[in-house]
C-alpha cells in the first residue's frame, strides 16, 4: 500500500538557516504517527516542511498521495485535505468562538462534509457552551479544542497536531486525548509532535524521534519502549508511566 504522506531526505531553510537536515518518514491511511524529540529538535519545521508554512524546502521530496508538496502555496495544500494546528493555536481573539468555526470554507468538491460544526460541538462540548464567547478570552485549553476544531471543517485527511498538550491541565489534556483517540476511529491520519508520551502512547501506532532536524530512530512505540538508550539519548527525559 502507498502511503499517504513521504519525506524522504527532507532539508528545509528559514531565509539562509537551514533548520531540518534530513527528516525521513511516511504515514499510512488511518495511522497515527508521533514525533518526538527536545525542544528545538526541528519537529515543528518539520511539519512545517509538510503544509509549507514559512520554511522552504531546500532537498528532499514531501508527497501527500503522491502528489510533491515542496513549493506548493499553504492555501492549496489544504485544499488537497491536510490541516494543520500550530503549537501557538493561531485563533483569531477578537472573533467569537462561532465566528472562527465559520471562516473554513468547502473546498469545491460538492460532497457532503463530514465534519460540521455541530458534530465538533459534539466532540468538544465547552465551544457550544461558549460559541458567542471571543476566542481571546478562553483558556488555553478552548483555545486548543477550537484550533482543532476549525481544522476539523476543511474535512481532512490527514491532521497535524504540533503539540496538542503542551500547557493544558490534566484534565483538559485527558479530554483532548480523548478526542484524538475518538478522530482515529472516524479513519482519520494523524501526525502528532509531542512531549507527554504517557498520553499518547496507547494511540499511537509508531513514533519517530526527530534530533537536530534529522530522523534518527522510526519505530512502534512497543520498539521505543525496549530501547531506552534512545529515550536516554536524544529526550533526556524519563519517560512516565500512565
Amino acid at each position: 500500500m502507498t502511503p499517504m504522506l513521504t519525506m524522504e531526505d527532507v532539508h528545509g531553510a528559514y531565509g539562509p538557516s537551514e533548520a531540518v537536515h534530513g527528516v525521513n518518514l511516511h504515514i499510512d491511511e488511518g495511522e497515527v504517527v508521533c514525533i518526538v524529540g527536545r525542544n528545538g529538535a526541528g519537529k515543528t519545521s518539520t511539519f512545517r516542511c509538510i503544509v509549507q508554512d514559512m520554511i522552504r524546502v531546500t532537498k528532499g521530496s514531501v508527497r501527500f498521495k503522491g502528489q510533491e508538496l515542496a513549493g506548493l502555496p499553504p492555501h492549496r495544500v489544504v485544499q488537497m485535505g491536510i490541516g494543520y494546528v500550530p503549537e501557538d493555536r493561531r485563533v483569531f481573539p477578537t472573533l467569537s468562538v462561532m465566528e472562527n468555526l465559520i471562516v473554513p470554507r468547502p473546498m469545491g468538491s460538492g460532497k457532503a462534509k463530514y465534519w460540521t460544526i455541530q458534530k465538533v460541538f459534539e466532540l468538544f462540548p465547552p465551544l457550544e457552551e461558549f460559541k458567542s464567547r471571543l476566542a481571546g478570552n478562553l483558556s488555553g485549553g478552548q483555545q486548543q479544542m477550537l484550533s482543532i476544531a476549525r481544522s476539523l471543517l476543511i474535512d481532512p485527511v490527514l491532521l497535524l497536531l504540533d503539540e496538542p498538550h503542551e500547557g493544558l491541565a490534566p484534565l483538559v489534556a485527558r479530554e483532548v486525548v480523548n478526542a484524538i483517540r475518538h478522530l482515529k476511529s472516524t479513519g482519520v491520519s494523524l501526525l502528532l509532535s509531542e512531549q507527554h508520551l504517557h498520553l499518547v502512547k496507547d494511540t499511537a501506532d509508531r513514533i519517530y524521534v526527530v534530533d537536530r532536524g534529522i530522523t534518527v530512530f522510526d519505530g512502534t512505540m512497543e520498539q521505543f519502549e525496549q530501547d531506552p538508550e534512545i529515550a536516554k539519548k536524544y529526550l533526556m527525559v524519563v519517560r512516565q508511566e500512565s
